[in-house]
């Protein structure tokens, strides 16, 4: 047999995309949070941090002089600092559903990964504050039999919330069972 011939070529071809699908399968499809959350998250950063540099600019500016109020200026280094922190960590949320538990993955310095068995899970909440109404954003909270079990998925899409809280429940009690 020759190496080169086309039967050979075609044969390895098929055997690395057959490999390449086993691996695609393997590999999680990882979902991100919405862009909304970032938006409330610098919104909130701006507005707090802002109320803070004027309130000291004012109270420096009063008491001190106004040479001290130059001080107010080290809150807006922090805002900038903040805005590109938010983003980084807005991009290291995400959520993976696999066939039998919820992949749950963020931080930027110290990564955190989290596996939730849907047959552990007792309860899933959808949680929205005010702030995160506004934005049109909600939380999924899983509650396991674990108490150390950190599992949220803040700030989706109300209607992408309710999804995942009712397929998750369908799948909880669907595993459970077989405990």
């Amino acid at each position: 047999m020759e190496t080169g011939s086309p039967e050979n070529t075609g044969m390895a071809e098929q055997e690395r995309t057959a490999a390449e699908q086993e691996r695609a399968a393997a590999e999680p499809e990882w979902t991100g949070l919405p862009p909304g959350v970032l938006r409330m998250r610098r919104l909130l950063l701006v507005v707090w941090l802002g109320l803070l540099t004027i309130g000291l600019a004012a109270l420096l500016g009063l008491l001190a002089g106004p040479a001290w109020a130059a001080f107010a200026l080290l809150p807006l280094a922090l805002m900038v600092w903040g805005w590109v922190m938010l983003g980084r960590n807005w991009r290291s949320w995400r959520y993976a559903e696999r066939a039998d538990d919820l992949l749950l993955s963020r931080g930027v310095l110290w990564r955190q990964e989290t596996v939730v068995p849907y047959g552990r899970m007792q309860l899933v909440e959808v949680t929205s504050g005010p702030v995160a109404r506004h934005f049109g954003l909600a939380g999924v909270q899983l509650h396991t039999a674990a108490a150390a079990t950190d599992a949220t998925i803040p700030g989706l899409d109300p209607a992408e919330a309710e999804r995942l809280r009712d397929r998750l429940t369908e799948l909880g009690e669907a595993r459970s069972a077989g405990l």
